[in-house]
């Protein structure tokens, strides 16, 4: 057995052992980097320590400290009041202005996890109010992301444009655009319907099994309460969508929402978060440093909200997702990557070649860096697309919707940024639920988009 193969089954193992107890995989898997890097791979410790995603922390903790002052303080509450306003009674519009404005941010070039950042809070809390799944609605933001993200100006989409222009097609970068927004916004569209129904199905026999009582289920398809497993725990907390609420309490359907006041500090707190998307699309700064810029200024106008906000912090989450992407760093310090790269290149059928690829880039993106893991496979994906029984855009859209669709997985800053912004008591349901759509994304896209853009030839 390769060292390399070794190195893999500690990382599904240290999975497996989180997924199926209370102990955090991510703290499994920062041991196991060091047991596997110094013991096996003949690393210093300094040199697995140096794998440890600096950048990737601070904007966890920038950017959730950022949104838990602004939950602390009201201002999601004030901006759910605005979009339930502007929504109505019609639900289904809910989902579809989230994923609008998550795109358009990530389109005009919106780093995704600072799009993901500003529409998550909110996004949660409003679907919180139309009975609409935290799953759900967390789906459709991290598809919006990835609809707008391989603009011409976004970081992705500077690297998709990168391989087009080294395969000889630097001038189908607009269709390369158009081709991940089309597949996501699909894709945001059957995700929602799809949870949605398990959600109802899963409420219907939660309340059958309770006896048939009051269902709480209102016209707008939300339950009054979530459900919870048979063990008292929250088994189906995620699935289940909660009543439709106001800032003030619970209202009947269909009723006035409750206003809430524009109060200076909530204004000066959308002047942050305004100041945020400035800071990072124009101005080029690292999420994690605006965010922590912002919240230190919000702090030092209101200092009340600093311990409430440093204590709501998802900090197991924090280390589980910098421990995995730790741990996947140890494996590229290690030459595991490297292995698989070398063998794709090898394959010689070039078709073959796009769909191994494919699949590559959604494992290793799902945890790790997306904008990482194009860079990494750049230089394989060239030849491939260069193949004149190819389409450039075909293989190069293939590939970047496969490495950026994984996104919502929970080691991934997007998928983490969702479960920071979800309600601390369904933490780690919120983890596996997004972890089971992340594995089945990996599963099935990439060889779906290798059907349509590679073997189709659509391009």
């Amino acid at each position: 057995m390769s060292l390399s193969l070794i190195a893999f089954l500690v990382l599904v193992a240290a999975f497996a052992v989180g997924s199926f107890t209370k102990i955090n995989a991510g703290l499994l898997a920062t041991i196991a980097a060091f047991g596997v890097g110094t013991l096996l791979a003949g690393m210093s410790v300094k040199d697995v320590i140096g794998q440890f995603p600096a950048g990737l922390f601070f904007i966890l903790v920038g950017a959730t400290l950022l949104f838990a002052i602004v939950r602390i303080n009201g201002t999601i509450d004030l901006l759910a009041y605005w979009a339930e306003r502007l929504a109505g009674n019609r639900k289904v519009l809910v989902p579809i202005l989230m994923f609008l404005l998550t795109a358009a941010l990530a389109s005009a070039g919106a780093f995704t996890p600072a799009a993901i950042a500003i529409v998550a809070p909110v996004g949660l809390a409003l679907g919180m109010r139309f009975g609409i799944s935290t799953l759900a609605m967390g789906l459709v933001i991290v598809q919006g992301a990835n609809a707008g993200a391989f603009s011409p100006v976004n970081p992705f989409g500077v690297l998709g444009n990168k391989m087009l222009d080294a395969a000889g097609a630097a001038d189908d970068s607009l269709k390369l655009y158009a081709y991940c927004f089309i597949f996501n916004a699909v894709l945001a569209v059957i995700a929602y319907v799809l949870v949605q129904a398990i959600t109802k199905r899963r409420t219907a026999k939660t309340m059958a099994r309770l006896g048939g009582g009051d269902t709480g289920i209102h016209h707008d398809g939300g339950p009054a309460t979530p459900a919870t497993d048979g063990a008292g725990g929250s088994g189906t907390a995620v699935l289940t969508a909660p009543a439709r609420t106001s800032v003030a309490g619970q209202h009947a359907s269909g009723s006035a929402p409750v206003k809430v006041a524009a109060t200076p500090m909530r204004i000066l707190t959308l002047a942050g978060i305004a100041s945020l998307l400035v800071l990072t699309t124009v101005l080029g700064m690292d999420v994690g440093v605006a965010s922590l810029v912002i919240a230190g200024v919000l702090i030092i106008l209101d200092s009340n909200v600093q311990k409430p906000a440093l204590e709501s912090m998802p900090w197991s989450a924090i280390i589980l997702v910098t421990g995995i992407v730790t741990y996947v760093g140890m494996l590229e310090k290690m030459g595991a990557l490297k292995e698989l790269q070398e063998g794709i290149a090898g394959l010689g059928n070039s078709s073959l070649a796009a769909l191994i690829a494919s699949y590559v880039v959604a494992i290793v993106s799902a945890f790790a860096s997306t904008t990482g893991t194009l860079g990494v496979i750049s230089p394989v994906v060239a030849p491939i697309a260069m193949d004149p029984l190819l389409t450039p855009v075909g293989v190069v859209t293939a590939i970047a919707i496969s490495s950026s669709v994984v996104d919502v997985s929970p080691m991934s800053t997007s998928g983490a940024l969702l479960m920071a912004s979800a309600q601390p008591k369904d933490e780690r349901m919120f983890f596996r639920a997004l972890l089971l759509w992340a594995i089945a994304m990996i599963g099935v896209v990439p060889l779906l988009a290798w059907f349509l853009f590679v073997q189709l030839g659509i391009g």
